[in-house]
């Protein structure tokens, strides 16, 4: 397949570092990354000519480290400067890269590095209120292969070293050594766990050419090139953030904008002072921009697009965010195992991001089937699969897992179930493991039930789960954060019976929360609200 991949030009010959050169050839004091520190007060604004120098003195220092080609580093940082040319020098002396979430602590730590015998980790003295160095120094007392622990910002534990005086140093190194290094577009290069809502994390690992793969699908999809301003909700830690984000804006020519800490309205401010084009945020973070940017409203004359995913956009998002910002808003799905897959477009009607998610991206398949894998009639819930050229290599030392998921004939089992939107596309219908079967036969569609259920005014975030009944099978059980006086069961009945749907989605149970529990991209963790309220009431 990378014959055919390369062919149509889904994967190249050349790498990151090759843009990173042509845009120092061409802009090299344009801006590739502005950084918020929000607690030092400073903007780090990066050129394309210092992000080539900072790639530089990074990657000499690694070596000085004793980083040899293939092996990992580890990082766990909030959004800031020091990402994208570390991500960088890794490609540059033929090392790996493995981000680690800021929600990561001691037992998940452990695992990944463990797994992936990280010889360095990166990271802040702090984090939030967690001390993040130290844990990272217990850490390295407990695994052999972890040799350091280097600390941005000074002030580390006894034993850490200092990231300036480490890995940039006073002086450029030999160029020399870097001769003959670097990764080929086709290498593996970058492991990203995923979110674990349900089991043991697994390492997707991609290439540079899986990864450019699906920037190209994303650029192409919403016409993206060098006047691209980006900036997302999510953190690079995350293929949003590195690759949807800083890959993109790098790839292009284009500027990355970020902050370390999530603010809406500090993320606002800096969208209007730095001519932001393009927002990503999954649903949780697009609501929160939507009611700051209500109530304190902001001029964003640049701002032309707003693109969701992560979790099915409801219908009342597309329409608030339209409200407030003035702008389209997409929808999107993908994975970190393969990026943004399908997408609404700007030839579709408005509306559509709330009743889709999208059409297929060039280089990118999808179908939806059934347990034998037979493409299901249209309008059916089945089995989501894909395959294609922004697919990831497979897991880190975990062939037995992905083997799993991977079809004969090549199509990769996402785990979500999905639909014909009659428009061409996919609706996503919620996961393998969320299908709720109504009285024992009923498949009920999850996200378009709790998307008509958002709607609701009593209703902030609403989340639909199965709960095991000896008599219906599955008791359907609705988990309601409200917004101001909590809704009756019987009040979410009478408004699903008012809008026409059917008796058998009804929900028969309702459980109130203060806060739905979510991973660090937005999506509610099902698994444990099903453990929460798993047992059906008598």
């Amino acid at each position: 397949m990378s014959e055919e991949y390369r062919r149509n030009g889904w994967w190249r010959s050349e790498t990151f570092l090759d843009d990173l050169k042509r845009h120092v050839a061409t802009s090299p004091d344009k801006s590739v990354l502005i950084s918020r520190r929000v607690a030092d007060g400073v903007t780090d604004d990066i050129t394309y000519a210092e992000l080539d120098r900072l790639t530089d003195r990074i990657a000499h220092g690694l070596i000085r480290l004793g980083v040899r080609p293939g092996d990992f580093v580890a990082v766990q940082l909030p959004n800031r400067k020091e990402t994208l040319p570390l991500t960088l020098a890794c490609i540059k002396i033929g090392a790996r890269i493995a981000p680690q979430m800021q929600l990561y602590r001691h037992r998940e730590l452990d695992f990944m590095i463990r797994l992936t015998e990280a010889r360095v980790f990166i990271t802040l003295n702090t984090i939030g209120d967690l001390a993040t160095a130290e844990m990272a120094m217990t850490l390295s007392q407990e695994i052999p292969a972890l040799e350091h622990v280097v600390v941005i910002g000074g002030d580390g534990p006894l034993g850490s070293l200092d990231f300036d005086e480490h890995l940039l140093g006073d002086e450029p190194g030999d160029p020399q050594e870097l001769e003959g290094r670097a990764l080929g577009p086709d290498d593996p290069f970058l492991i990203l766990f995923t979110s674990g809502t349900t089991g043991e994390p697994k390492g997707a690992l991609h290439s540079q050419n899986t990864l450019y793969a699906a920037i190209k699908g994303y650029a192409e999809a919403y016409d993206l090139d060098d006047s691209l301003v980006i900036m997302t909700s999510q953190t690079s830690m995350h293929y949003v953030g590195l690759v949807m984000t800083y890959l993109t804006a790098l790839t292009l020519g284009g500027t990355a904008v970020t902050a370390d800490v999530w603010d809406p309205g500090l993320y606002l401010d800096l969208a209007v002072e730095h001519g932001v084009t393009l927002f990503y945020g999954s649903p949780p973070f697009a609501r929160d921009i939507s009611e700051e940017q209500a109530a304190r409203p902001r001029a964003l004359p640049s701002l032309r697009s707003f693109v969701s995913g992560s979790a099915p956009v409801p219908p009342i998002l597309v329409e608030r965010l339209n409200d407030t910002l003035g702008v389209r808003v997409y929808a999107l799905w993908g994975m970190t195992e393969n990026g943004g897959v399908t997408m609404t477009r700007p030839q579709d009607p408005p509306e559509r991001a709330g009743e889709s998610d999208g059409t297929v991206v060039d280089g990118m398949e999808v179908r939806v089937v059934d347990e034998d894998n037979r493409p299901v009639p249209t309008g059916e819930i089945g089995a989501l699969q894909v395959r294609g050229a922004a697919q990831c290599l497979g897991y880190y030392l975990r062939d037995d897992i992905y083997g799993k998921s991977i079809t004969p004939d090549g199509w990769f089992d996402t785990g979500d179930l999905a639909r014909d939107d009659g428009y061409g596309g996919i609706r996503i219908s919620g996961r393998t493991k969320d299908v709720i079967v109504a009285k024992g036969c009923f498949k009920i569609p999850v996200s378009d039930v709790e998307a008509l259920l958002g709607r609701h005014g009593a209703i902030r975030d609403v989340a639909l789960i199965g709960i095991p009944d000896p008599t219906l099978i599955e008791l359907v059980c609705v988990v309601v954060t409200p917004s101001g006086q909590p809704p009756t069961l019987e009040d979410l009945r009478t408004y699903m019976k008012e809008a026409g749907v059917n008796e058998t989605f009804w929900p028969e149970r309702l459980e109130l929360i203060d806060a739905m529990p979510r991973t660090a991209t937005g999506k509610i963790r099902k698994v444990e609200l099903r453990e929460r309220f798993g047992v059906a009431s008598g």
